[in-house]
């Protein structure tokens, strides 16, 4: 029985570990991406052709990296090492927080922190509920799936139409999407946790499991930004 009882606590510290792992790499991507959002900012305030040039054609180019580091990621993560994996995910923090600081030639100081705060509150609740409810929130992986991939197919559609009603709807069935993601990819995350062990595997996987949970905060914040921040 006490041998039992040891194996238990063993494997619950190894389930609090992963975990911890997982929040504490996506915190961090958020303090790289604050940080390189305000230091990039503050350049283009402080050198007008940087801003020239970052405005030209330097958004476009961070994005395809981006999207070709994500896919990478996600693509290549059980060949790669846990050093590669998390030079990827926090070189992808770094560049998307310098993508960010558009936020701040749009909108107004402290709109964008007071909504920081809401989705950091939104995104605890949600991550609690996630990791706590009984219910099975795995079948709800294709439904979320196919919102995200109408939700890429109706923005690539509004750059065209440059419709601000379309924009609005976009904008509002995201914050819907990516808190109900949250709360799936906490539960994921969980049941990972289940079977985690102290090993290069679940290393890795917690550097996925806290870049899908950065992207969540990221698109909730995005979206009720786009939904409720105040311009310049």
């Amino acid at each position: 029985m006490e041998n039992y009882v040891d194996k238990n606590d063993s494997e619950i510290r190894v389930q609090n570990k992963f975990m911890a792992k997982v929040y504490a790499w996506m915190a961090f991507a958020l303090f790289l991406s604050a940080a390189a959002a305000f230091g990039t900012a503050f350049m283009a305030y402080a050198n007008h052709e940087f801003a020239r040039t970052l405005f030209s054609f330097g958004y476009i180019v961070l994005a395809l990296v981006e999207l070709i580091l994500v896919w990478w990621l996600t693509a290549s993560i059980r060949k790669i090492s846990v050093f590669s994996a998390t030079i990827g995910f926090l070189i992808y923090s770094i560049l998307n927080g310098i993508t960010l600081s558009s936020i701040f030639f749009v909108y107004r100081l402290d709109s964008i922190a007071n909504i920081f705060v809401i989705t950091a509150l939104m995104f605890t609740a949600m991550s609690i509920y996630g990791a706590k409810t009984k219910q099975n929130l795995m079948s709800f992986g294709r439904y979320f799936t196919m919102g995200i991939i109408g939700i890429v197919i109706a923005s690539v559609f509004n750059i065209f139409m440059r419709s601000s009603s379309l924009s609005w709807g976009i904008s509002l069935i995201s914050v819907v999407l990516f808190t109900g993601l949250t709360a799936y990819d906490s539960q994921k995350m969980m049941k990972v946790s289940q079977v985690a062990r102290n090993d290069e595997v679940f290393a890795k996987a917690s550097i996925v499991g806290a870049l899908e949970l950065y992207l969540d905060f990221i698109n909730i914040f995005l979206s009720l930004l786009r939904l409720f921040g105040r311009r310049n």
